[in-house]
C-alpha cells in the first residue's frame, strides 16, 4: 500500500519551488510598483534617502524584497545607489538633466522620421485609445498614473518602429524624464502632455513630415524648459534656507 502513496506525493517536491517563485516574484512586483509610483507622485524630494528597514515594514514584506526592487530601480537610473550609504532620490545636475533630454529629442526625432506615414490603422487606433487613458488619469487626478502613461506613449512609437535596442535605451531616457516631470514639473501644466500626444498622431499620419517633427521636439522642448524652471526655483529655496541657518539636507547628495 505504501507505493499509491508514494507516487501521490512525488509531485509536491517539484511543484513547491515554482509556487515559491511565483510568490517571490509577486512580492517583488507588488514593491516596485509600490515605490515607483512613490516616484511618480513627487512627494519624495531630491536626495530623500530610501532605508530597506522602512521600506519593508510600510510594504510588509522582508528587506532581501526590498533591496531587489532597489537594485532594479538603481540599474534604471530611478535611484542612485551609494556603495555603505543606500538608495536616494536622485538629484540631478541641470546639466544632467539637459543632456538627458537632447538625447531624447535626437531619438525622437529619429523615431518621427522612421514611422511618419507608415502607421497602420490600428496602430493610431492603439496609439489614440492610450491617449484616451491619459487623459482619464489626468482628469481622476492620478498624477503618478498619468505620468507613467505619458513615458509609455512614446515606448509605444518606439515598439511600432520595431527596434528592441532602441526600446531598450528610449525606456532608460524615458525612465529619467518621467522622473524630473515628477520631481519638477508642475501638475497643473502637466495636463498638457495628451493634449500634445494627439497632436504628435495627427502629425504622424498628416503630409509635412518637417511639421511632424516640429509638433513631437516642440512637446520635449517645453517639457525640459518648464522641468529646468522648476529644478532652478527649488534650488534657490534650497539656498534661501540654507542661508536662513535651515538644512538643506535633501540636496546633500550632487547627482
Amino acid at each position: 500500500m505504501p507505493m499509491p502513496s508514494t507516487a501521490r506525493k512525488t509531485p509536491a517536491p517539484a511543484d513547491a519551488p515554482d509556487l515559491a517563485d511565483a510568490d517571490e516574484a509577486n512580492v517583488d512586483e507588488r514593491v516596485y510598483a509600490a515605490v515607483s509610483k512613490a516616484l511618480l507622485s513627487g512627494k519624495l524630494r531630491p536626495g530623500t534617502p530610501l532605508r530597506e528597514r522602512a521600506l519593508a515594514e510600510a510594504l510588509g514584506c522582508t528587506r532581501g524584497a526590498v533591496r531587489k526592487v532597489l537594485a532594479r530601480l538603481g540599474s534604471e537610473k530611478r535611484l542612485v545607489l551609494e556603495h555603505n550609504r543606500g538608495a536616494f532620490v536622485p538629484n540631478p545636475s541641470i546639466d544632467d538633466m539637459r543632456g538627458t533630454y537632447r538625447a531624447r529629442r535626437i531619438v525622437e526625432a529619429g523615431l518621427v522620421s522612421t514611422l511618419f506615414g507608415r502607421l497602420e490603422r490600428e496602430q493610431v487606433a492603439t496609439l489614440r485609445k492610450h491617449v484616451q487613458a491619459e487623459q482619464k488619469a489626468f482628469k481622476e487626478g492620478r498624477r503618478e498614473d498619468a505620468i507613467r502613461l505619458a513615458g509609455e506613449f512614446h515606448m509605444l512609437l518606439a515598439q511600432m518602429a520595431g527596434s528592441d535596442e532602441l526600446i531598450s535605451y528610449l525606456q532608460r531616457l524615458v525612465s529619467n524624464t518621467e522622473l524630473y516631470k515628477a520631481l519638477y514639473d508642475s501638475a497643473e501644466a502637466a495636463s498638457c502632455a495628451p493634449r500634445e500626444h494627439e497632436q504628435i498622431i495627427e502629425a504622424l499620419t498628416g503630409k509635412s513630415l518637417d511639421a511632424a517633427l516640429g509638433v513631437a521636439l516642440e512637446h520635449l522642448d517645453e517639457l525640459e524648459q518648464r522641468v529646468i524652471a522648476g529644478a532652478a526655483a527649488e534650488q534657490e529655496v534650497d539656498l534661501a534656507t540654507l542661508l536662513n541657518g535651515g538644512t538643506a539636507a535633501h540636496h546633500g547628495h550632487g547627482h
